[in-house]
């Protein structure tokens, strides 16, 4: 059903059909109205939680193309919430990410389906040099079949990493991406894998490292993303808000 019935609305969503009542409030009320004070706060905070998100996303963007699910956009703005949140310097209302706890995020996983914690067992270190600006993943040599949950069809894969740093007050950014070559998803011994992207020395601007996994069908001589990057994972797995 789709349509109005009285004050009750139909409408579909991604998850079924839903209904609601329709409201009384107009835009001038919600704006001026003291008793709307809490409102407009958290509505310029969750605005702010937004942009942030957007500006991240759009630095990862090259890895997220094929990766991220249809939910990470609002999950990544409810972990931008609880960033800001934690801002301690601002009034409610003007907290925001510069000020709250970037490190929050740490942890983070693009994709749901395949998260980066299920599927890469391979133990690895993850490091954040402010100084340098050197973000690096090192992962010692391992077996793919033993450390790597791939779905079926799968014959390759990727080890993915990026090094971003934001300026969310100017909307800005600079990335730098790396990955190692194809890899057989079979039971040789990988080589050692040290994945290193750089930044800004000494940026006084929150850096984020990620790390992912891609995986590939070969066909000949062609590697295929299997089933277009579905089962693809990125996850943030460093982040140094200061």
């Amino acid at each position: 059903m789709k349509g109005s019935i009285g004050n009750i609305t139909f409408y579909k969503t991604k998850d079924g059909f839903l209904a609601r009542e329709k409201g009384s409030l107009n835009a001038d009320r919600i704006a001026n109205d003291p008793s709307f004070q809490r409102t407009r706060e958290n509505g310029a905070e969750f605005g702010r939680a937004g942009t942030a998100g957007k500006v991240l996303r759009a630095a990862l963007r090259s890895l997220l193309q094929n990766t991220a699910d249809g939910r990470s956009i609002a999950r990544l703005t409810k972990e931008m919430m609880r960033v800001i949140q934690a801002d301690a310097l601002n009034a409610r209302g003007m907290r925001n990410v510069i000020d709250g706890e970037a490190e929050l995020l740490e942890g983070f996983e693009f994709n749901v389906n395949s998260k980066l914690g299920t599927t890469l067992f391979a133990p690895f270190t993850a490091r954040i040099d402010r100084v340098s600006g050197a973000l690096s993943v090192n992962i010692p040599s391992f077996v793919p079949v033993s450390m790597v949950v791939a779905p079926s069809g799968t014959t390759h894969f990727k080890i993915v990493s990026a090094g971003v740093e934001i300026d969310f007050e100017n909307e800005a950014y600079q990335s730098q991406f790396h990955s190692t070559n194809e890899l057989e998803w079979n039971a040789a011994a990988t080589a050692i894998i040290d994945l290193v992207n750089n930044v800004t020395a000494n940026s006084a601007h929150p850096l984020f490292l990620a790390l992912g996994i891609a995986f590939y069908q070969q066909v000949n001589t062609t590697m295929y993303p299997l089933k277009n990057g579905a089962f693809n994972s990125l996850a943030l797995v460093k982040v140094s808000g200061h």
